[in-house]
């Protein structure tokens, strides 16, 4: 089983994967930014980003379906996609290979945001911070589109280790059945609903 937690750069999709393979048995961190640190070096640095690269794509897939092979259990992947052909690529991908899914998107509200990319002490995302206020125009035009394709969680307020709690709640309660709706093209209802400030 893949866990996608997708969302703009900086608002807690790492820390929350980190948190979430705690809470589950048998899970992993799939970095898949990896990947593309590696074409980098094949293919030479891309005019924008290493996703628009199609073997990105297509490797993210494949390490996916060979590591869950070779292990099994979840692999949680923090990974922001933002293009929707390059996300719809990804997810047809997975579906041939019969890996389960579940894509959720991790919102902030944009002064949010803006406050957690500033405040973020870390020191690859202190030189990477520029980009990731500049991404945030991306991420709300994506959030068009990103709504009908995953299950959307509002992070405002609500810390990284209680987002991971929720996303173990939401897969236990909603079970193999929305997994299975989920890598499908047609799913668009069950992953629409927005899910704010959890008890």
């Amino acid at each position: 089983m893949i866990i996608w937690l997708n969302g703009a750069f900086g608002v807690g999709k790492t820390t929350t994967a980190r948190q979430l393979t705690t809470l589950l048995p048998d899970a992993r961190l799939l970095d898949t930014e990896q990947v593309g640190y590696m074409l980098w070096h094949v293919l030479g640095k891309p005019a924008r980003d290493f996703q628009e690269f199609p073997p990105w794509r297509g490797l993210v897939v494949e390490t996916a379906r060979q590591v869950l092979d070779h292990v099994g259990g979840t692999l949680v992947v923090p990974q922001t996609v933002l293009e929707k052909p390059y996300w719809r690529e990804i997810r047809t991908g997975l579906v041939q290979a019969g890996v389960p899914l579940r894509h959720f998107v991790l919102h902030a509200d944009h002064n949010t945001l803006v406050e957690r990319i500033q405040n973020d002490t870390d020191p690859e995302s202190v030189g990477s911070r520029r980009r990731r206020l500049d991404h945030l125009h991306d991420y709300d035009e994506a959030l068009l589109w990103l709504r009908g394709e995953a299950e959307l969680i509002d992070t405002t307020g609500v810390p990284p280790a209680m987002v991971a709690k929720l996303v173990k709640t939401m897969i236990r309660h909603q079970g193999v059945s929305a997994m299975r709706e989920n890598v499908h093209p047609g799913f668009r209802e069950s992953s629409s609903r927005s899910v704010r400030n959890p008890r």
